[in-house]
């Protein structure tokens, strides 16, 4: 059961009902976590203001995905890896590259560039290396792109955060847990996850 309430849609008022309205407008739905962000609609616009602006951005929505799907796995939020494979789905990814995703890879070369420095970026808290970023512009990404994957990587994160405070109720078809090379090879001393 959620530590934060989950306001109900018709239960609404004010700013919450107007975003709570635009969400299920634009989504068919009202997840429960735009519903427990509700009780701050600063909150909740505020989270829909950068999804909605990073939308616009130069990352496909796939790429979104993937961002989602890897910080997901590697922050081990449950609520968002069932939304994310869910809407991963629906923006075409196949199940092989959800899961990929999830364990921090791709097969295109370009996918798979995003999706390293995604992970590298939660890893070390941003303190990402030189080498890093040339690997992430060699793959052909540029400086935008790159702020992109940078803010993608925030937006996942506090959505993560929120989910591990609030306790979310799932309301998307729960993924199975997977065991992840990188999260296992964190645990033991001079291990190196990209290998």
């Amino acid at each position: 059961m959620s530590r934060i309430h989950q306001i109900a849609i018709d239960a609404a008022t004010g700013k919450a009902k107007e975003l709570l309205d635009a969400v299920k407008a634009k989504l068919g739905l009202v997840p429960n976590i735009t519903r427990a962000m509700a009780n701050s609609p600063a909150v909740l616009e505020g989270y829909l203001g950068l999804s909605g602006a990073l939308g616009k951005g130069s990352l496909s929505a796939k790429n979104r995905e993937q961002i989602a799907l890897a910080v997901g796995q590697s922050n081990q939020c449950n609520y968002c890896l069932a939304a994310h494979s869910a809407i991963g789905k629906m923006v075409g990814l196949t199940p092989d590259q959800i899961l990929d995703s999830r364990r921090g890879t791709a097969i295109d070369a370009k996918s798979d560039a995003v999706i390293r420095f995604a992970r590298k970026v939660v890893d070390e808290r941003g303190h990402v290396s030189d080498a890093d970023v040339a690997e992430v512009r060699a793959a052909g990404l540029d400086d935008g792109a790159i702020a992109e994957i940078v803010a993608n990587v925030a937006l996942n994160i506090f959505t993560n955060y929120f989910n591990h405070v609030a306790e979310t109720d799932i309301d998307f078809p729960e993924v199975e847990p997977i065991i992840d090379h990188h999260d296992v090879c964190a645990s033991i001393p001079g291990c190196d996850p990209t290998r």
